[in-house]
């Protein structure tokens, strides 16, 4: 397979989330849960200009992945893409110029094929995100208490597949969260543990596959060490431990990280 896209991911957290997938043409910015200078600055240590981007789309309205929205829009002037229910979540998403797109369709940004689907969390519309040019694809699943149907079937093969692996069930189960919030986090409108991550690799992952990271990872209720240990281990591998960055098999699974940018 040609490598024709490329993943940037900017922050992956409960503290703020953005992303940036590059194709032939140009970016495409997911999500804005960072200030716009945090946003352009970590942009700008991997190599790419976030202004750039044609467009901006948004997977869900929680504030962890819009909170840089309003000040970024005033400044640039690219598409804002998102759900009808994410668009109108809240009076402060409807003050902002989004354009509809319908889950479940596609349409062209940055000469690439970006592909819609549901997923499943505490919010209004939520999507996931498959970006294609050529036999080259990218897919980021975040924020969802289970693997959709629809997100199995969207993501299968991908060459990057960007899968969230928020927690690890102990550590929720004995951290500091009230029961509430542990059951919030654990149920099916919450995110997905390493283990439900784990349950879902060996269906999702073919020969086309090159690079899993795991995306979204707590940081009261996970290690990184332990989403890379999950993975892998359903890839029939066992990572070392403390290890964030490991190969199994052909397959390279990688921790995603709140302050680490990295491309993929």
């Amino acid at each position: 397979m040609s490598p024709l896209l490329r993943l940037h991911v900017l922050a992956s957290g409960s503290q703020g989330n953005a992303y940036l997938v590059e194709g032939p043409e140009g970016l495409v910015l997911v999500d804005d849960g960072l200030s716009r200078r945090e946003l352009l600055r970590r942009s700008a240590e991997l190599g790419v200009d976030a202004e750039a981007a044609a467009c901006c789309i948004v997977t869900h309205e929680h504030t962890d992945h819009t909170k840089g929205l309003p000040v970024w829009v005033k400044h640039w002037s690219g598409q804002l893409l998102g759900s009808w229910g994410t668009a109108h979540a809240r009076p402060s998403m409807e003050s902002l110029p989004f354009e509809p797109v319908e889950l479940g369709t596609s349409f062209s940004a940055g000469g690439m094929t970006v592909r819609t689907f549901p997923t499943s969390h505490d919010v209004r519309e939520p999507l996931g995100l498959v970006f294609s040019c050529g036999d080259d694809a990218v897919g980021i699943c975040t924020d969802t208490g289970v693997v959709t149907d629809a997100a199995m079937e969207a993501l299968h093969g991908v060459r990057v597949l960007a899968l969230e692996s928020n927690h690890d069930t102990t550590m929720l189960k004995n951290g500091p969260y009230p029961r509430y919030l542990q059951e919030r986090v654990g149920g099916r409108y919450g995110h997905l543990s390493n283990a439900q991550a784990a349950e879902a690799l060996p269906r999702l992952v073919t020969e086309r596959t090159e690079t899993v990271v795991a995306m979204h990872i707590s940081q009261k209720n996970n290690r990184p060490s332990l989403a890379v240990a999950a993975l892998a281990g359903a890839l029939g591998a066992t990572a070392p431990a403390a290890c964030c960055d490991f190969t199994a098999g052909r397959v390279r699974v990688v921790a995603a990280g709140q302050d680490r940018p990295m491309t993929v």
